[in-house]
């Protein structure tokens, strides 16, 4: 081993790069290169696949061919073999052979030292499981949640290969993050909670790391951040994501907005605090849980004063009742519907975005007759710019009174609203 040679940095975890020396390893092909995959797969299983730290002949021709109908799955084998050693030397690494084949494996050589940032990660990990003193075990884990960036090897997550190592890592990284904060929590180490739960947040939006990173803002007394990233949280469920809301993800919201109570305020300072940022025309959109909690309290109104209230839903469909498959189109109907919605009722109506393609309107004072010419009001401004839009918008209303009764469509139980 030629130790004058510079270091070859490999990045696996959040995307895939490699810097040798102080200069990046830049591949003249794209990254999608039968040459690059085999030189993922052989780094690998060097650094990290265990003591064999190679890959059989038959397993590394499933990994890279597996799926396609060659002729001749060995020559492409040798093929790829000769492009990977070419490919590595034009991108500025020494000329060397790089793949060292032995009793029908296939193995990683190289003449400078490598590092790999999914071996950093597992080695830390192992070395936890190893020590016995708490806060020497919380700081390599804590060690290992910082060298997690991302799903390992992202480009490639159609690979069996990548899918089950990359679930594998997955894992571990949770794990070891919870033990963490629970750790830097009893120590009161908020600060390290709010950076890695931060990070995780930007890795895994759906995995409800942002309860903990709420959590750590309050024991801050962080309380207008922590009600802020509340609202963007809640905005990127329901809204960005496109995601239908679940009892769980619902009893979250519900859980991070019991977690939002203030430091005592002057009068001033809480008026101030519940005033609107501006005047606005038209209906008040809000989050699905503040539109759950809207309709919660207007059927208790309701069972006192006997108010006529309805419940409308607008739904976007490819103009034969089936639902959207154009995301794209879907997208771009949807905006318009809100932007229709708004413009088109009253400053007292409110309304929510339940899915991609519904969203639900809360109707206080009319009745059936003006429900329909509400309706009529949104599909003309809805499909003014564009006439056909009106074959690719429904609606269904009914009396609130009515929702939770059998024959009604549209229920409302515990967290969730159900359509049928």
């Amino acid at each position: 081993m030629e130790k004058q040679l510079p270091e070859l940095k490999v990045f696996m975890l959040g995307r895939f790069s490699m810097v040798y020396g102080e200069q990046a390893v830049s591949f003249k092909r794209n990254t999608a290169t039968k040459a690059l995959r085999l030189l993922q797969i052989l780094l690998h299983e060097r650094f990290c696949g265990g003591k064999q730290a190679g890959i059989p002949r038959t397993e590394l021709m499933e990994d890279l061919f597996g799926r396609e109908e060659l002729s001749n799955v060995a020559n492409n084998l040798r093929v790829t073999v000769h492009r990977l050693k070419k490919m590595l030397a034009d991108a500025g690494l020494p000329e060397y052979d790089y793949v060292k084949i032995e009793n029908g494996i296939y193995r990683w050589d190289s003449p400078m030292e490598v590092s790999v940032d999914v071996a950093g990660f597992l080695e830390l990990l192992q070395r936890s499981e190893n020590e016995r003193e708490e806060a020497v075990k919380m700081d390599l884990l804590l060690q290992a949640c910082r060298i997690y960036r991302g799903e390992f090897l992202p480009a490639l997550s159609g690979e069996d290969w990548v899918i089950v190592n990359s679930v594998r890592y997955k894992e571990m990284y949770a794990d070891a993050l919870v033990r963490v904060c629970e750790y830097m929590k009893r120590q009161r180490d908020y600060e390290t909670i709010l950076e890695l739960t931060s990070a995780a947040s930007e890795i895994y939006p759906f995995d409800e790391w942002q309860s903990l990173k709420i959590d750590a803002l309050m024991c801050m007394n962080r309380y207008k951040e922590a009600y802020q990233f509340y609202e963007e949280t809640s905005r990127m469920f329901f809204e960005e994501l496109g995601i239908s809301p679940s009892e769980k993800m619902m009893d979250q919201f519900k859980e991070m907005s019991a977690k939002m109570s203030r430091k005592y305020q002057a009068a001033g300072e809480i008026k101030e605090g519940l005033k609107e940022a501006e005047y606005e025309d038209g209906a008040f959109y809000c989050t699905l849980p503040s539109f759950r909690d809207g309709y919660r309290l207007i059927r208790r109104i309701i069972e006192r004063n006997g108010q006529s209230v309805f419940l409308m839903v607008c739904s976007l469909t490819d103009g034969k009742g089936r639902p959207l498959e154009s995301r794209e189109k879907l997208e771009v109907m949807s905006a318009n519907l809100h932007l229709a919605i708004k413009g088109s009722l009253r400053r007292g109506d409110s309304f929510t975005k339940y899915s991609p393609s519904q969203f639900l309107i809360l109707l206080v004072g009319t009745n059936q007759e003006n429900c329909d010419t509400i309706f009529k009001r949104i599909l003309d401004r809805f499909s003014e710019k564009h006439k056909t839009w009106r074959q690719n918008l429904e609606y269904y209303v009914s009396s609130v009174a009515d929702v939770e009764s059998d024959n009604s469509r549209l229920h409302f139980r515990r967290n969730e609203f159900h359509w049928s």
